[in-house]
């Protein structure tokens, strides 16, 4: 079963592929994403990467939890499920 992780204090200059890179020094990725903001296309600091298994995940959490990337100290934890939006406005 895939398994989605939440990445945040990632510095500004990551791409989705140098995500890809850090998160597969560790095992399979199957995606990898920095969220980009619509209005500059700037990186908006964090991201998520989907591990191949449950068992692959826990490790990328164990070992690039609170490791350094370009100066900043990024942290990575299971992603959350999307919150409804109201769509009325």
């Amino acid at each position: 079963m895939l398994t989605k992780l939440f990445i945040g204090n990632l510095p500004y200059t990551m791409t989705s592929s140098g995500l890809r890179d850090v998160f597969a020094k560790v095992g399979a990725v199957v995606d990898a994403n920095v969220v980009m903001d619509k209005v500059t296309g700037r990186s908006r600091g964090f991201g998520f990467v989907e591990m191949k298994d449950e068992a692959l995940a826990k490790k990328a959490m164990d070992e690039i939890n609170g490791t350094e990337q370009d100066g900043r100290k990024i942290f990575v934890s299971e992603a959350r499920p999307q919150a409804p939006r109201d769509n009325d406005r």
